[in-house]
């Protein structure tokens, strides 16, 4: 298979989303030609010993195309994706999911089934599947392909234990490889 860099990816992503009708299989299959193929994010792999990081590649009006790193002890709060559509291509792993059902009172959230992925595989969320849970999936360092059609720049954090809420910011660890002098890491799991 012939290496897809990025700056074609971001192309093709952009022609897809500029369709009336964007097909979500043609944006995951984009997305695992990539990650099955290529290195180049690395260049945009910028990683922090204290959180996981995210590192923006591409934020147009349809979607944000971002590079996450993730140190072996290192996850993401349970999070929504305000509404939009999300999808993760492992870039290099394995990486684990986290369901969640969404709180229908106050107390504890209900975990749901854990599905894990390996290099070159894509996985899809929408706040119609559930809340969830990133992490790395084996002790060593992971990195991930996420792209949000279309972009946001808050979004809800539940408190597993409690369910309680919290409006987040997001923000980015880097810009097109140069970092943005972010020190605020995510909630700890």
């Amino acid at each position: 298979m012939t290496a897809v860099l990025m700056p074609s990816l971001v192309r093709s992503l952009t022609e897809e989303f500029e369709r009336p009708e964007p097909s979500g299989r043609r944006i995951a299959n984009l997305l695992s030609d990539y990650a099955s193929s290529s290195d180049d994010w690395r260049s945009y792999a910028l990683t922090s010993p204290r959180c996981y990081t995210r590192n923006l590649v591409e934020l147009n009006e349809h979607f944000e195309l971002l590079v996450l790193c993730w140190d072996k002890d290192q996850c993401s709060p349970v999070h929504n994706h305000e509404g939009q559509d999300c999808w993760m291509a492992v870039l290099e792993g394995p990486m684990e999911e986290l369901h969640y059902e969404w709180p229908k009172a106050v107390g504890p959230l209900a975990p749901g089934p854990i599905r894990r992925f390996e290099t070159g595989q894509v996985a899809y969320i929408s706040d119609e599947i559930a809340l969830h849970l990133i992490r790395a999936g084996a002790a060593a360092p992971s990195v991930s392909l996420h792209l949000y059609a279309k972009p946001y720049g808050e979004c809800n954090s539940y408190c597993e234990e409690t369910g309680d809420v919290t409006r987040k910011q997001l923000s980015y660890y880097s810009v097109n490889g140069v970092l943005t002098g972010a020190s605020e890491c995510p909630e700890p799991c």
